[in-house]
């Protein structure tokens, strides 16, 4: 069997866009505004069904959080979407403790093969410029990162 990669975007039901300035150093003089979701890239082998049941029961809070396909765009209306995560070899708590939990599950149903932790701030605004959130969200020394331009609406 042919390990298969499935990808879940976590967003915060109550979680409003919020001033940009939050994340950054230097003020700017626009009004940009961004959110935040987390995605969980998950290579594994076997029940896809289990595995998606073990995501929504194990990483989404049912209250304040919903679960989608991480494969697209959870707000389409952002100018670019800054993605980061922890390089490889990078101390990832959050991931290390998925997987314990994981290892001691006795039948899971599936075989996780890779897991990556990315982090999505998706910004809005015209005219917004992605080099003071990379400069400001990203270490070079810990993450590595992608800007994402959307596409036109």
């Amino acid at each position: 069997m042919m390990p298969t990669t499935r990808s879940f975007e976590i967003t915060g039901l109550f979680d409003k866009e919020s001033d940009c300035h939050k994340l950054l150093y230097a003020p700017v003089s626009h009004p940009w505004t961004y959110r935040e979701t987390v995605v969980y890239n998950v290579t594994f082998e076997g029940d896809a069904g289990a595995l998606e049941a073990f995501v929504g029961r194990v990483l989404v809070d049912p209250i304040s959080q919903a679960m989608q396909d991480g494969s697209g765009s959870a707000f389409p209306a952002a100018a670019f979407v800054l993605e980061y995560g922890m390089k490889g070899g990078a101390l990832d708590l959050e991931k290390e403790t998925i997987l314990n939990y994981y290892r001691a599950l006795t039948e899971p149903g599936f075989s996780i093969q890779k897991l990556v932790l990315r982090r999505r701030v998706y910004v809005f605004g015209e005219g917004a410029d992605s080099a003071p959130f990379v400069k400001d969200v990203c270490n070079p020394a810990i993450h590595t990162w992608e800007v994402k331009q959307q596409a036109a609406a």
